[in-house]
């Protein structure tokens, strides 16, 4: 009997050998503060205020239509994404996702919650940016939504707002929720901490490498950044999201965590 099981166990382990667990990047638990924060309601508000941005960018005619080349591309770039989302959040299965491009010079993307992205087109054209790289920008944003950045931000930053809220809420006085709504209009300029923008691009980089990108894109990518920046002028994009020699060190650091993933994904393993 003892023979049998050592031999079994030895299969096992020549079977784990043979066929590697594939790696992951490690980013955690999300902060359990954005437990403070509804999602239903943050969610809800995320998607008035990116309605009124594409209302605003239609027009102006800034709004790519749907037959536009480069919407076309991004949409199906987001897809792929999209399709292993639920992995990092399994709202993200539930979501109305939806991809805008918007013509405009700023180097810029975003996700909200509840998965509404938009990407600027001076952010496309002016890093000329390839499918792989493409991917690695808004992984990374969806990263932000997914890992609920947002609703831990706001749970900090309105921290007295919202102990007053909650003390309402269990008196039956209010509705948390309300807090939730009334912040809407701080989603698109919401500035994430630090360790939301590591998280984002650990989280960004699996993403897109299980979508079958290129994860070796993320570096090239914050070099195109780099580059940007030190020709002055530094885009919107990096006002939120800081560039730097560590950042890039970090993200190459990881790519050979997610290569698998990658390999398997594009079949070239």
């Amino acid at each position: 009997m003892w023979l049998c099981r050592a031999f079994a166990a030895f299969l096992l382990a020549c079977a784990a050998a043979a066929t590697p667990a594939l790696a992951q990047v490690d980013v955690g638990e999300a902060s359990r503060l954005r437990s403070l924060v509804p999602a239903g309601q943050l969610e809800s508000a995320a998607n008035q205020q990116y309605a009124a941005l594409i209302a605003q960018a239609r027009d102006k005619r800034a709004l790519a239509p749907p037959d536009h080349p480069q919407l076309k591309r991004l949409r199906e770039i987001s897809a792929r994404l999209i399709a292993h989302s639920a992995r990092f959040n399994e709202r993200a299965a539930k979501w109305n996702w939806e991809v805008n491009l918007i013509g405009s010079k700023m180097v810029n993307a975003f996700c909200m919650p509840g998965g509404k992205i938009a990407v600027f087109t001076g952010l496309v054209d002016q890093l000329k940016l390839t499918d792989d790289e493409a991917a690695m920008v808004i992984g990374h944003e969806m990263a932000h939504a997914l890992r609920e950045h947002a609703r831990a931000r706001i749970a900090k930053t309105q921290g007295t707002g919202l102990a007053l809220s909650l003390g309402a809420q269990l008196l039956g006085l209010g509705h948390i929720g309300d807090l939730a709504a009334n912040v809407g209009t701080q989603l698109i300029t919401l500035k994430f901490s630090r360790t939301d923008e590591i998280d984002a691009d650990l989280v960004g980089l699996e993403l897109a490498a299980r979508a079958g990108y290129d994860p070796e894109a993320a570096v090239t990518l914050w070099q195109k950044m780099g580059s940007v920046q030190k020709k002055g002028g530094a885009p919107a994009w990096l006002s939120t999201h800081p560039s730097g020699t560590d950042r890039i060190e970090r993200l190459r650091e990881n790519v050979p965590r997610v290569r698998g993933l990658y390999l398997q994904a594009s079949g070239k393993r």
